[in-house]
C-alpha cells in the first residue's frame, strides 16, 4: 500500500502583517511570515536558540478572515501543505522557494492582542463559500468566553484564564 502526506502544522509569531492581494480573476490571497524558535542545550550545557521563518499563503475568504484579524505579534497554529516553487529569475539565477498553503488556523494571541474589534472575535465574518479547505478556519473563531453548561448555576471559563 502506498501512502502520502503532505501537512505542516507550526506554531509561532506572525513576523508581518498579512497582505491581501487579488489574482486577475479576483480570488483574493494573503501572505504572511511565522517564525518559530527552537532551544536546546549544548554538549558544554549553554543555552541555544535558532530561529526558523516560514513563509504563509492563505486563498479566498480564509486570505480576507486573516487580513482583518492578524497582526505582527499574534501567536498563530498554521495547519496547511507545503508546496515548492521554483522560478528563473531576470539575471538568470534559479530561485526557490517552500510555503505552508494554510488549510486552517488557530489564534493563540489573548483578545488584548487585536483579535477582531476591540478583542471581540464574535464580530469576525462568519463561514460561508469558498474552498472546502477554508470552512475549518471559520469555525475556530470563537468567542472570548465559553459558558460551561453546569447544572449547578452560571458559572463561566474565561479562556485567558486556562494556562496553555
Amino acid at each position: 500500500m502506498a501512502w502520502s502526506i503532505n501537512k505542516a502544522f507550526i506554531l509561532g509569531n506572525v513576523t508581518k502583517d498579512p497582505e491581501m492581494r487579488y489574482t486577475p480573476n479576483g480570488q483574493g490571497v494573503t501572505s504572511f511570515g511565522v517564525a518559530t524558535n527552537r532551544r536546546w542545550k549544548d554538549q558544554n550545557g549553554a543555552m541555544q536558540e535558532e530561529t526558523q521563518f516560514h513563509d504563509v499563503v492563505a486563498w479566498g475568504k480564509l486570505a480576507e478572515l486573516l487580513t482583518q484579524i492578524l497582526k505582527k505579534g499574534n501567536k498563530i497554529a498554521v495547519i496547511g501543505r507545503l508546496q515548492s516553487k521554483s522560478w528563473e529569475a531576470p539575471d538568470g539565477s534559479k530561485r526557490n522557494r517552500t510555503e505552508i498553503v494554510m488549510e486552517d488556523f488557530v489564534p493563540l494571541t489573548p483578545k488584548a492582542g487585536g483579535f477582531g474589534a476591540e478583542g471581540d472575535m464574535s464580530q469576525l465574518p462568519s463561514e460561508g463559500g469558498g474552498e472546502e479547505s477554508q470552512a475549518p478556519a471559520a469555525k475556530t473563531a470563537k468567542p472570548a468566553k465559553v459558558e460551561k453548561p453546569a447544572p449547578s448555576g452560571d458559572e463561566e471559563i474565561n479562556l485567558d484564564d486556562i494556562p496553555f
